[in-house]
């Protein structure tokens, strides 16, 4: 079997601003990862086994998700809007009816909303719920901190204008006792990275401050990014990446410092001995996330959002679950996957770049077991209808609670 994982080309050298900008970019991420798929292929690693007989297996049980959750084959992007449909009716939409006579308006609430409910969405943990109090229902895992962060968006505690509640201009004292009154935190149900989580929507706060050419003079709100993008944007059109870049580039000063390059913050990058020259592998796992949501809110308003499958896959433990669930990928040391590892632990590493080139695999496979190309189904709506939640299900049926396949200590900025 032939592998796909693309491959891109550097820009600049390595310590110059032209490098950084492209590990800013999904190029980087294809062709990083694509260092490491390499190796495991050559069967060079310390970590993981490849099985490629297996990935056709695979495939039919994503493309079976697809038809299963979606027989029309009408998937949409795979993005934070599909987790606030509770039992079939969208409460976001809900949310946001009243402001459907101002469409600017409307878009502008809906990505703050998408900005800070995807800034709160790392993993919460297997021990971790939600009582929503619309629904009566508990949730957990990703659809309860939708919900919580809908409820604390919606309560009008991040708007300075009690009559205004659906905009996001009050963020820069945020604590995280508030986080944990609002997500319902205690002793008996705690949430994974709490901390962490706050300290993303106070520095928000200060990177409105400090950025209102972009985000407002006179009250820098979050949702002025429409206004910014719409302002770059040709004839009402822009490319997905370009989106990407301006997230990563204005909102990228608020993860922890981890690596950081001419004064740029790369984020969701990692070191790994193999990953060519620069050592580095960049994922920008809820960076694209944010990316395939605020397209939504776009898209209603009447942009067009172009070359979306330049994006990548997301790597993160659902996707990456589902290549270890399913046999494609094994461990050369089983017991490695018993104590929690730090996303820098480069078996987690060499595990997201993986992911990113084996969902570049799968996604072609898929397409052609269902007729498709990558324009009726782009690689985002493959992760919507099926590689993700393909991975929570075979989760599901391997281990009580859904856990991932591989433990991972969380400070509620990566996964």
């Amino acid at each position: 079997m032939t592998f796909t994982c693309q491959k891109g080309g550097v820009l600049g050298n390595f310590n110059g601003r032209g490098h950084v900008q492209w590990l800013l970019s999904p190029e980087a991420i294809r062709k990083q990862s694509r260092l490491l798929y390499d190796s495991v292929l050559k069967g060079d690693s310390d970590h993981f086994q490849l099985h490629p007989h297996v990935l056709n297996e695979t495939a039919d049980f994503v493309a079976d998700t697809i038809i299963e959750r979606y027989p029309k084959l009408n998937v949409p992007y795979h993005s934070r809007w599909r987790h606030f449909t509770i039992n079939g009716q969208d409460r976001s939409e809900q949310a946001f009816n009243h402001l459907s006579s101002d469409p600017l308006e409307k878009a502008r609430s809906k990505v703050e909303l998408a900005i800070i409910s995807v800034f709160l969405d790392a993993g919460a943990g297997k021990e971790w719920s939600y009582e929503d109090f619309n629904t009566g229902l508990s949730l957990t895992r990703s659809e309860g901190l939708a919900a919580a962060s809908l409820n604390l968006f919606t309560s009008g505690i991040l708007s300075t204008k009690p009559e205004k509640p659906l905009q996001t201009d009050n963020i820069s004292n945020f604590s995280p006792a508030k986080l944990a009154h609002a997500f319902q935190v205690s002793y008996s149900n705690p949430l994974q990275g709490l901390e962490g989580r706050a300290s993303l929507i106070t520095k928000l706060g200060e990177i409105m401050e400090k950025k209102k050419n972009i985000f407002g003079r006179k009250t820098p709100r979050l949702g002025y990014l429409v206004d910014y993008l719409i302002r770059l944007s040709q004839n009402k059109a822009i490319s997905a990446k370009t989106i990407l870049y301006i997230v990563l580039t204005t909102l990228g000063d608020i993860w922890p410092e981890r690596i950081q390059m001419n004064g740029v913050n790369l984020g969701d990058s990692w070191y790994h001995s193999k990953a060519g020259e620069s050592k580095l592998v960049p994922f920008h796992k809820l960076s694209q996330w944010l990316t395939y949501s605020i397209t939504e809110p776009l898209i209603e308003l009447g942009v067009r959002v172009t070359q979306i499958n330049e994006l990548t896959g997301l790597a993160e433990y659902r996707n990456g679950g589902l290549f270890l669930d399913t046999g494609v990928l094994s461990l050369i040391n089983e017991e490695a996957a018993i104590v929690p590892l730090n996303p820098s632990h480069s078996l987690i590493v060499e595990w997201r770049a993986l992911t990113i080139c084996l969902l570049d695999e799968i996604a072609n496979m898929v397409r052609k077991r269902l007729k498709k190309n990558e324009h009726s189904m782009p690689l985002t709506s493959i992760l919507e209808g099926g590689t993700w939640y393909a991975g929570r299900k075979i989760a599901q049926q391997k281990r009580p609670g859904g856990t991932p396949p591989i433990s991972i200590q969380s400070d509620g900025s990566v996964f």
